[in-house]
């Protein structure tokens, strides 16, 4: 390829100490990988913990500050349409674009979240590893010790018909961060409500991907501090909640039936709940049933620190680089003392 030529004009650092817009190079042998969409509530993070903040929503100086204060690095969002990229040249020039961009924001890397459908041996198939692979490397070049990650689905089996080249992906980046979370986005058997993140699909979808022989500390375990909130069409005897038909990507039903809501909600709704807090033993998760305001069942599906810990161990057991979540916003971050006892209660898991 042409090398990648930067023309920006030096940028004014924002930061009250100029040392803070220096880039940060060192890396952390435990990868705490937190995407922050927005608003100021990553001022309660733990940054004693936090080693990468991707931002995917408005760049805000101060948190950059902040972070780099703490040691902790904050990258990019990274999206294109494949088909946009198929070309060398616009391929380029998106990467040019970036990292001019990271440099004038002072950032540290850049995290790439595509999840388009891609068919296998496709032109997108072939763009979207050469986009990795160079995107890595004018990075690499451009600002020394900057780190390039990837989003992968919770599997490599063509999830969502993502069927992308993973090992080479792999090899090309610095991290993988694995989305182990919206497993239920195709589902193909029976269209009811089940866990975000089954426990034992979960961790089988990691075994996947390292018998792919991909380096196990190139990978992040993603965890969802979300959960589904889904319409019941009828609630069985046994507490079976069936859902409406929303087809994806060759899937008869989805999780698109449900709708994403966040921890915080979670777990305020579920103390005036019809069931109070519910739990599967086959697919190691809670869950809870209540009535909305027109009369009709709901049945939502979460994780929580019960659910969590057997995944975080995992974590350390399969020798992986470190844990993330999506995202860092959705806890409640009040001084309400129950609020403060749950945030605490999965915030633990940072530590691992």
């Amino acid at each position: 390829m042409s090398p990648v030529v930067l023309a920006c004009s030096a940028a004014v650092c924002p930061c009250e100490r100029p040392e803070l817009c220096q880039q940060i190079r060192g890396e952390r042998d435990f990868e705490v990988f937190v995407f922050d969409v927005g608003g100021k509530t990553w001022k309660s993070y733990n940054w004693s913990m936090v080693t990468t903040v991707a931002t995917f929503g408005k760049y805000d100086a101060e948190l950059m500050c902040h972070a780099h204060s703490k040691g902790a690095r904050v990258v990019l969002k990274g999206d294109v349409p494949l088909s946009d990229i198929v070309d060398q040249e616009n391929r380029t020039a998106w990467i040019t674009e970036r990292v001019n961009l990271a440099k004038t924001q002072f950032m540290d890397g850049i995290n790439i979240d595509i999840e388009q459908a891609v068919e296998e041996g496709s032109p997108e198939y072939h763009a979207l590893t050469s986009l990795v692979k160079e995107t890595t490397e004018a990075f690499h070049r451009e600002i020394p010790g900057s780190q390039v990650s990837f989003d992968v689905a919770w599997s490599p089996k063509c999830i969502d018909k993502r069927c992308y080249d993973y090992v080479a992906i792999a090899e090309s980046c610095d991290l993988l961060f694995v989305m182990s979370y919206d497993e239920q986005s195709q589902i193909m058997g029976d269209c009811i409500a089940m866990a975000n993140a089954p426990l034992s699909q979960t961790l089988n979808a990691y075994d996947q991907y390292l018998n792919l022989k991909i380096d196990p500390n190139k990978l992040v375990m993603g965890l969802p501090w979300y959960g589904y909130d889904y319409p019941c069409l009828n609630l069985s005897q046994e507490g079976i909640c069936s859902i409406a038909k929303v087809p994806f990507r060759g899937a008869p039903c989805s999780d698109a039936a449900g709708r994403q809501k966040s921890y915080k909600w979670i777990m305020k709704q579920v103390n005036s709940s019809l069931s109070g807090r519910l739990w599967d033993d086959r697919q190691q998760a809670p869950y809870f049933n209540y009535k909305d305001e027109k009369g009709q069942i709901h049945q939502v599906w979460y994780d929580d620190p019960q659910s969590i810990c057997p995944k975080a161990d995992s974590v350390k057991s399969k020798g992986l680089r470190g844990i993330g979540m999506w995202n860092g916003n959705i806890l409640d971050y009040s001084d309400e003392a129950v609020a403060r006892q749950q945030t605490a209660a999965i915030l633990q898991f940072w530590k691992y």
